[in-house]
């Protein structure tokens, strides 16, 4: 006898009634802590029978057919992405979830540029593996569906949830690999999973916890932790005087926090001549909108302005725990964008590091001014290339909303480089224009040589990248506009409700093809 899956309410008593049923079953000594992830595929035609992964398989023969029999009963073939859940089939896993993997066939869907099998497989093993965590199971052991990189994202981003402040905290799930087979690459997928929460974790926490000065301090133990193969160097106020960094000055001295700009090293190649990648994020970690203040509906959503520093510091702390052979560096200007009476007015002028006069006619466009220099400092280490993310316009997000990050590039190998890493990773990009005719609404400047905000309200996104293209010189830079990404409703099934730290991974395997293809 087994029994079908049972109603969701009461998860205790569900529990206690499955316990109580086990030990009438002489299975009192199993871990009631345990569960199973398995996957089955759905049909490929109507007269075809769904088909378990090779681990359903074999674990179907070690029950003598009745996980087969007992999903037969269960109901229709489950779809992609859905799950149920039975009980007392096994003395080491008296829960086992199978999840619908959707067609063993799927692969690279052209317009949906990604790879939809990946995706597929991320989706149900975080349903999974929810539903066990919703049954307060502690450990879990996943099937690899396949793909034990996809597995292991989809389960440790589908866990995670940040409830740090809350006294009520949810079962904290251990997730393993199920079986012997794809070890190396379950490892890469909770690494690469693991920096994306690390993303999510900062973007996440309130902004007053989340002052520059603790992100940086963060960051440096988690660099210092991944590899000693890294540099850190905390620069306070009295630094970004020396260079001259007035466009980020003028946005930090609002706030009474003071302002930090974070440069981290990661120094993997061989050579140490060899010139490194650099990326730099946009670090304001609130942003009320100065002067030009914002309304107070979602206000609070701001505390992860520092979305970009947040995104490029976990990727380069992966880069590190990958030990990928290459050199990195990150650069963060971190501070907030508060009103007060030394803060930036509109129509105030403001002088960049390389010497470019700035009208500020919305202090609420603050983000580029503070990434103008540290774009013009990146310059001064001969990077490879430069690449810059930044929460930076509501435009991107009413252009894109969130289902990609939009990139402005000067470099159509850089485009492609970037394209490629997303859909493996499932976390898109989607190019955008970087025309004349945008460069040209933002010098046609009354009082300086560049305005922070275009002539006209339209193509704001666009707009914004041109204006960072003015302290831009190199011929390999990308502008990732990520304020559409910033946050998750329901859009993206394997992440919970709240900040999402994308591109996080997009960015982990860029740096990855990179050290593996660099052509």
């Amino acid at each position: 006898m087994f029994w079908l899956p049972l109603p969701a309410a009461g998860r205790i008593a569900v529990r206690r009634l499955r316990a109580r049923r086990l030990w009438g079953r002489g299975l009192a000594t199993a871990d009631m802590t345990k569960g199973l992830v398995l996957g089955i595929y759905s049909k490929d035609k109507e007269d075809d029978v769904p088909q378990f992964t090779s681990a359903g398989e074999k674990f179907d023969k070690l029950v003598a057919g009745k996980l087969r029999e007992i999903v037969n009963l269960s109901g229709p073939p489950l779809k992609a992405g859905k799950t149920r859940t039975f009980y007392g089939l096994h003395q080491d896993f008296p829960s086992v979830v199978v999840v619908g993997l959707g067609k063993k066939t799927a692969g690279v869907h052209e317009l949906e540029n990604w790879h939809e099998g990946k995706e597929n497989i991320r989706t149900a093993v975080a349903a999974g593996c929810r539903q066990l965590q919703e049954l307060e199971l502690s450990c879990v052991e996943v099937d690899p569906c396949g793909d034990a990189q996809a597995a292991a994202e989809g389960a440790v981003l589908g866990l995670y949830e940040y409830d740090e402040l809350k006294q009520k905290k949810k079962t904290v799930v251990t997730a393993k690999l199920h079986g012997s087979e794809g070890q190396e690459a379950w490892q890469k997928g909770v690494l690469f999973a693991a920096g994306q929460n690390l993303a999510r974790q900062l973007m996440e926490t309130p902004a007053n916890e989340m002052t520059p000065t603790r992100f940086a301090e963060i960051i440096e133990k988690k660099l210092r932790g991944a590899s000693a193969k890294t540099e850190v160097h905390i620069r306070p106020k009295s630094w970004i005087e020396e260079q001259e960094m007035g466009s980020f000055l003028s946005v930090a001295k609002g706030s009474d926090e003071p302002p930090v700009f974070l440069e981290i090293h990661y120094r993997g190649s061989p050579k140490a001549s060899d010139p490194p990648v650099v990326f730099v994020g946009k670090g304001i970690t609130f942003d009320s909108g100065g002067i030009s203040i914002k309304a107070s509906a979602n206000m609070d959503i701001m505390r992860a302005d520092m979305g970009g520093a947040a995104t490029v510091c976990s990727a380069i702390v992966s880069a590190a725990k990958l030990n990928l052979p290459i050199n990195i560096i990150g650069l963060a200007p971190l501070c907030e964008n508060m009103p007060s009476g030394k803060a930036n007015k509109p129509g105030d002028v403001v002088r960049a590091k390389n010497g470019k006069t700035i009208q500020v006619d919305n202090t609420d466009a603050e983000g580029r001014l503070i990434l103008a220099d540290a774009l013009c400092y990146a310059h001064t280490f001969n990077p490879k290339l430069i690449i810059n993310a930044a929460t930076l316009t509501g435009a991107i997000d009413v252009a894109l909303g969130s289902g990609a990050t939009g990139v402005f590039t000067n470099s159509s190998w850089l485009w492609n480089k970037l394209f490629e890493a997303s859909v493996e990773t499932g976390d898109r990009v989607w190019r955008m224009p970087l025309f004349e005719h945008y460069t040209r609404q933002v010098i046609d400047c009354q009082l300086a040589d560049v305005n922070n905000i275009g002539k006209y309200r339209s193509a704001g996104a666009c707009t914004a990248a041109a204006f960072l293209k003015e302290f831009v010189t190199h011929p390999k830079w990308a502008h990732l506009d990520i304020a559409g990404v910033m946050t998750n409703k329901d859009e993206v099934p394997y992440l919970r409700k709240g900040m999402t730290g994308r591109p996080t991974r997009t960015l982990i395997e860029f740096l990855l093809r990179f050290t593996q293809n660099n052509d």
